[in-house]
């Protein structure tokens, strides 16, 4: 019975080795991907230091203390006013030296906007991803384009572990304006703590709606709506509600061209899509914006492609639907929208 017994359990475990091996080599990519995300994320956690050490420190400009201050008072108004996940993140701070940390590639068909996607345990389909390795990123990004993909790269403001690890206050981030710096807090809160997998586009949707909205009552909250930081903000929001949706405007144009050219050689599908896009791109000029910016000048060197146009359709396409849902069910109280998205929705 016990001779039995043994080769049975030696059977079932040989089952389990060859089945490890076989997952091993099938996610191999994914496994090493995996490992070099956790050795990136976990670097800047051990190597970021407390807050308090900053403040503490003499030789700490006193202009950065205040935005460190001011990222405190965002924290808690966020938990406390907008009722978002109270976590450890943002209470340690990462000296990035001036250098980026972060790179993140996405992806689009070359004649359609429709996104390239990854596939990723408990996250599921998303379409870009992150790189703490710039030549990692550029690799990626190249044998993208070598399968005849539009590709960018891109560095984020910040971006956020779910409340899988802590996390830190990018030293970048202090550079920002007071609007600016609240908004991306507040956008990175809201997923720690509504994350619905599958489902980018409105998750990140809802971040820039809950960040913005959140960052004009922080503003308006700390300094009156009188103040200069609100007034700031104010204004360049509304700049950049213009230029979304002038680009998203865009994105309508291309779909309709995309389809007439369906069957169109690809030298002439090249040379339209080219000829829509200078066409997006010189009418920017035409918006009547509070900077008094000229939006053309950032493409200068080189028209955006349909990566370019994709992550305005997965962060702004869906904002007014948000602000219908916010204003007419819950009467602009946006803690009442969230406390009910909560309710359908929680963090991974």
């Amino acid at each position: 019975m016990r001779i039995g017994m043994r080769r049975l359990l030696r059977r079932v475990l040989l089952l389990l080795l060859i089945l490890v091996a076989i997952l091993t080599i099938r996610y191999f990519d994914l496994i090493v991907y995996g490992i070099s995300q956790a050795k990136g994320q976990l670097t800047i956690v051990w190597e970021a230091r407390p807050v308090e050490e900053f403040l503490a420190d003499p030789l700490y400009p006193d202009t950065l203390k205040q935005k460190l201050l001011l990222i405190d008072e965002v924290r808690t108004f966020a938990i406390d006013s907008l009722g978002l996940r109270d976590t450890r993140n943002y209470k340690t701070l990462y000296d990035q030296k001036g250098k980026e940390v972060m790179w993140v590639v996405t992806a689009s068909e070359r004649f359609r906007l429709q996104p390239y996607y990854w596939k990723f345990p408990i996250l599921g389909s998303v379409p870009y991803k992150g790189f703490f390795n710039e030549e990692a990123a550029r690799k990626q990004a190249e044998a993208l384009a070598d399968e005849g993909w539009d590709v960018n790269v891109r560095n984020p403001g910040g971006w956020s572990t779910l409340g899988w690890f802590t996390d830190p206050i990018l030293s970048k981030m202090l550079e920002r304006n007071a609007g600016d710096l609240a908004s991306l807090i507040i956008h990175e809160m809201v997923h720690a703590t509504i994350f619905v997998k599958d489902s980018v586009d409105f998750n990140e949707n809802l971040a820039s709606f809950i960040g913005d909205r959140g960052a004009e009552l922080f503003l308006k909250h700390k300094f009156g709506p009188d103040s200069e930081e609100y007034r700031k903000f104010i204004q360049e929001d509304s700049d950049y509600v213009a230029f979304v949706d002038h680009v998203l405007r865009g994105t309508q144009y291309l779909d309709s061209l995309y389809a007439a050219i369906e069957s169109e050689p690809v030298a002439t599908k090249q040379r339209l899509k080219e000829a829509m896009i200078r066409r997006i791109v010189t009418t920017m000029d035409t918006l009547t914006l509070y900077s008094g910016r000229k939006p053309t000048r950032r493409f200068k060197g080189q028209l955006p492609n349909n990566a370019f146009f994709m992550s305005f359709i997965h962060y702004q396409s869906g904002q007014d639907e948000l602000i219908q849902a916010w204003k007419e069910q819950f009467g602009g109280d946006l803690k009442a929208y969230i406390a009910y998205l909560k309710e359908l929705y929680s963090v991974l």
